[in-house]
């Protein structure tokens, strides 16, 4: 069957590698250009990952935070996708080649990948410390997470016991934050009534963080007021600690040795390799060194947004890596396509910060907007209302407004499902057997 709406092959073609934010903001503001825009993804869908702590802690099911991109660009007449993995880009060329041996032409190249999890060089930790970075990541955390009530359940031996309800996260950013609450209020408010032989509300949540402060951009009024509100319900927040070691049934920080059987890696990122295979200058952790309008240096035809873009001529440093920037990245690397296609000078990209916020448990959150820095109910219903404007589907938007209403009303998250998503590459069961 041919296309019903064919794109003519006559347009310049802008190519997207990466779906999230920053590619999507990137294809959906070129909706009316005179081009033809090809989306490469190696997933099929757009992942809301604001929210993938939610599926890792059985609060929302996958199909809540993810939108296949063929149906969020349905409409766009002049936009394809295509699903496939890119290994390489021939700048020379204009071309990026594909895992499966095919390749891509290009008149104007937005690489937008993001990033992945980093262990800061040790790769042995990484099976036993899953990151949370796509929805397998979840799938998994939320299986080891609900096993372990069930190992200890049917455990003996209160050492071991307490071993199996000790959750270690390390890191303390949003994402180490948000979990670290979600989990304890699970384990306190929507897990005793089930089990017949142990105290879950008596597991150990504990959040590790390097630094002194956890939420460091947020400001050190409202981290303080974080750490009061995760130590209220019970998680205990640990600063100044780096980790030093990750064993099977353990983690070591300096001296101190934790059993436990569940640790999960907030801790850091890097840039995909794509970034580092360009041969082109990278930060330390691996994201490409971008020009004022977000062109790789010597390459005005490629941009690089998002988590794979270093953008460093602000006056504080090098960007977050969060959904506002990619997007506005994202908006930006279009209009000055756009711009040098009708032989118009180019912007250089302003961010916009519209404030950092995050959760910390039920009915409690943290909030730095504009000048006006908040906290508690408040903070947590702009949050709520934030987050489900930001998903791009309008039936994701129902779906989780109603989930959210009941988790709240009954303590009683609903996607409490122990699925066979198996462990990744060297990563074993929690149990050591199968699940």
């Amino acid at each position: 069957m041919t296309d019903p709406h064919p794109v003519p092959s006559s347009l310049p073609t802008v190519l997207i590698v990466g779906a999230g934010f920053g590619g999507l903001k990137a294809a959906t503001a070129l909706k009316h250009a005179p081009v033809r825009v090809v989306v490469v993804d190696r997933q099929n869908h757009h992942l809301f990952q604001p929210l993938l702590y939610q599926v890792a802690s059985a609060t929302l099911s996958p199909a809540d935070i993810a939108a296949p991109i063929r149906h969020i660009l349905r409409t766009q007449k002049n936009a394809e996708v295509v699903l496939g993995e890119v290994r390489a880009v021939d700048l020379a060329a204009r071309r990026v080649d594909l895992a499966d041996g095919t390749g891509l032409s290009y008149d104007f190249l937005i690489l937008a990948a993001g990033s992945r999890s980093s262990y800061f060089g040790r790769k042995d930790w990484e099976g036993l410390a899953p990151g949370l970075k796509t929805l397998d990541d979840a799938l998994e955390i939320r299986r080891r997470f609900l096993l372990t009530f069930e190992r200890a359940e049917q455990e003996e031996d209160p050492d071991l016991r307490r071993e199996w309800l000790t959750f270690v996260i390390v890191g303390g950013g949003p994402t180490g934050v948000e979990l670290a609450g979600t989990l304890k209020e699970m384990a306190r408010l929507s897990l005793p009534r089930e089990f017949r032989r142990i105290r879950t509300d008596r597991a150990r949540v504990i959040l590790v963080e390097a630094g002194s402060s956890i939420l460091a951009n947020f400001g050190t009024g409202l981290s303080e007021k974080a750490v009061v509100e995760l130590e209220r319900i019970g998680v205990e927040v640990r600063l100044g600690q780096a980790i030093t070691g990750i064993e099977a049934r353990a983690v070591q920080l300096g001296g101190e040795r934790i059993p436990t059987r569940t640790v999960i890696w907030a801790a850091g990122v890097a840039a995909v390799p794509l970034a580092a295979s360009l041969g082109l200058e990278v930060d330390r952790i691996g994201r490409l060194l971008v020009e004022p309008d977000l062109s790789l240096p010597g390459h005005p035809d490629v941009f690089a947004i998002g988590d794979l873009a270093a953008f460093l001529h602000g006056s504080g440093g090098a960007l977050p890596g969060v959904a506002p920037v990619a997007i506005q990245q994202g908006d930006c690397a279009a209009n000055n396509i756009v711009a040098t296609l009708g032989h118009r000078s180019r912007q250089a990209f302003r961010y916009r910060d519209k404030g950092s916020m995050a959760t910390l448990g039920r009915g409690k959150a943290v909030a730095h907007i504009g000048h006006l820095s908040f906290t508690g109910y408040p903070a947590w219903l702009a949050w709520l209302f934030i987050h489900l404007m930001l998903l791009v589907d309008f039936r994701s938007r129902v779906f989780v407004f109603f989930e959210w209403l009941w988790a709240y009303l009954t303590t009683q998250p609903r996607a409490r499902l122990i699925l066979r998503n198996g462990p990744r590459p060297g990563a074993g069961e929690p149990s050591g057997k199968d699940a």
